[in-house]
């Protein structure tokens, strides 16, 4: 089933193409309004999701480096092992795969992660993300779907 890591080089292309993009476009305080909810804002997170430990003093870096690598070599393995009925698992794996690889390639590089995408309502803000985070996200609402057994497309018929 590695045969689908090309997902997960799509997202890694995708994240780090827009992240590139941001980083160009965007200036490096305030934000560009696209729609009345979603705001393109340009934000260097050096913690993990929303933030968290970005304040740490450094140390986190390599923890988060050292996680996604480990998740990463297990995504793999897993992978490796699933049937061709394990379509949804394999693709939700390779999303996050991709995400993951996405977001370490930033720490590497920059120390912190690009983050761009601010979806509002009023005065409340989601914390920014990426398409990494996206991948991420829709790749584990995937194996949840998966684990109630919802299964989408012609994967259905376990």
């Amino acid at each position: 089933m590695l045969r689908y890591l090309w997902i997960a080089g799509l997202v890694l292309v995708l994240d780090q193409a827009s992240k590139l993009i941001a980083l160009q476009l965007l200036p490096p305080r305030g934000s560009i309004e696209l729609l009345p909810f979603l705001n393109l804002t340009l934000v260097y997170n050096t913690g993990a999701a929303f933030g968290f430990l970005s304040n740490a003093g450094g140390w986190q870096h390599l923890l988060f480096i050292g996680v996604a690598a480990v998740v990463s070599i297990v995504i793999l393995v897993m992978v490796k092992r699933l049937g061709p009925k394990d379509i949804q698992v394999v693709i939700a794996l390779m999303l996050v795969l991709g995400g993951a690889v996405g977001n370490v390639a930033d720490r590497l590089r920059l120390g912190y992660v690009v983050d761009f995408i601010d979806v509002y309502y009023r005065a409340w803000h989601w914390p920014a993300f990426n398409v990494a985070d996206s991948a991420i996200t829709i790749g584990a609402v995937l194996l949840l779907l998966d684990a109630v057994g919802v299964r989408l497309g012609r994967d259905r018929a376990r």
